[in-house]
């Protein structure tokens, strides 16, 4: 991972936590009930998550009580926009920002010497079956202080009201009281510590729920699809529900994205454009076996893709120019159809999210391309990081140098 690091692609954004910080997010992880960290040094992003305590944890869902339950830390206004590295559901940074929208000044207050632990509510103790993810409708967002730094604070101003009462100035008990309160809060009197709960409405959506499950119910009808194909099996048993129940590897479910308007295509469209050439060159860095150059280079420089990729099986050569095949055979008969000569991943990749989408959904539904075939290098950086780095991991050194510049050179 050095040589993203290097390049900036790897945890840049992370907020470096020490010192007092560490004890106060300690603090935060024992009120939501979880063991402290060990770690003396780490780093958290914009809800609080750290991937050296994730390690030290062996789960990126530390900060989860149950699938259904998962929670944030904010310990730093610096947390204000930050990227969330490893998301419980698609709409948590949505939820960070509105959070940091509505209480950004108290936050700042009150990060100077307290922290915040954040409860995401969906008013589900718990799931029991893969189909409850339909239970998610209106997320209430509530806060809790460290050291119930908002009870004290009505305490200190019950002493002080009570200071003020006709001889209580005298009272050296009451005197004690207050000076104790005071040397270990300070003076609370004048802050305004009280952070109305907050409430996020969900739509569509994709949750680390049962394995990874996205939820799209804002088109025709409401279809769901599960990336554990354990889960789906479970879930089609399920007659409770009026939905369609997919596993991300069914064609079937393609076909039912385009139909219901969610995705489309124009393969000569895409031709001449920068994401299918990314497309086309990792599908053959894929193919390469025992080269003698740099695959950097045989990506890089036309005559060296030229003579390796005439070197490879006939199978293979086909694979990864099909779409151009096609569409030079479509030029004179129109006869040919796409599934006879273009790949099945290929084609899946050159999908895209329906134009008439709005935004949000267009993201979402990225998402769930790239990870029914992950043949874009950038566009799985940008839509699922930590499906990136696992796949980065695999990857021949030389390789790797060329992902780190095509993604480098769209940002």
């Amino acid at each position: 991972m050095q040589k993203l690091k290097q390049a900036n692609l790897y945890r840049s954004e992370l907020i470096p936590i020490s010192g007092k910080l560490v004890e106060r997010y300690n603090k935060c992880l024992k009120k939501l009930g979880f063991a402290p960290t060990k770690l003396t040094e780490f780093s958290i992003d914009g809800i609080g998550y750290s991937p050296e305590i994730a390690e030290e944890k062996g789960t990126t869902m530390y900060l989860n009580n149950g699938e259904a339950n998962p929670q944030a830390i904010i310990i730093s206004p610096l947390q204000k926009g930050k990227p969330v590295y490893s998301p419980f559901h698609t709409f948590d940074r949505e939820m960070m920002q509105q959070v940091f929208r509505v209480h950004g000044e108290k936050i700042n207050d009150i990060t100077r010497d307290s922290a915040i632990c954040i409860d995401f509510d969906q008013n589900i103790d718990a799931f029991y079956e893969p189909l409850d993810v339909l239970k998610y409708d209106k997320v209430f967002i509530k806060f809790h202080l460290i050291d119930d730094l908002d009870i004290v604070q009505k305490t200190q101003q019950d002493l002080v009201d009570k200071f003020k009462k006709g001889t209580n100035f005298i009272d050296e008990i009451l005197h004690a009281k207050l000076l104790e309160s005071a040397k270990t809060y300070g003076d609370l009197r004048g802050r305004d510590l009280s952070l109305h709960s907050l409430q996020y409405q969900t739509n569509s959506f994709y949750t680390k729920s049962f394995g990874g499950v996205y939820v799209l119910r804002d088109f025709i009808s409401s279809i769901v699809v599960f990336e554990d194909l354990k889960w789906h099996k479970e879930a089609i048993k399920d007659t409770a529900y009026d939905v369609m129940i997919f596993h991300i590897e069914q064609p079937e479910l393609m076909d039912k994205l385009r139909d219901h308007v969610i995705i489309e295509h124009d393969l000569e469209v895409a031709l001449n454009t920068k994401r299918y050439d990314r497309i086309k060159k990792m599908e053959f860095a894929l193919a390469l076996k025992d080269t003698q150059h740099p695959i950097n280079d045989i990506l890089s420089k036309d005559v060296l893709f030229k003579s390796y990729l005439n070197k490879l099986d006939i199978e293979s050569r086909k694979r990864i120019m099909g779409v151009e095949l096609y569409l030079q055979k479509l030029e004179v008969s129109n006869q040919f159809k796409i599934a006879d000569i273009v790949d099945q991943n290929m084609f899946n990749a050159l999908h895209k999210p329906h134009s008439s989408l709005p935004t949000h959904h267009q993201d979402l539904i990225w998402k769930l391309l790239i990870n029914v075939s992950p043949r874009d290098v950038l566009f799985l950086y940008w839509y699922d990081k930590e499906e990136f780095y696992k796949q980065y991991s695999k990857w021949d050194a030389s390789f790797k140098d060329w992902v780190i510049e095509t993604i480098s050179n769209n940002i």
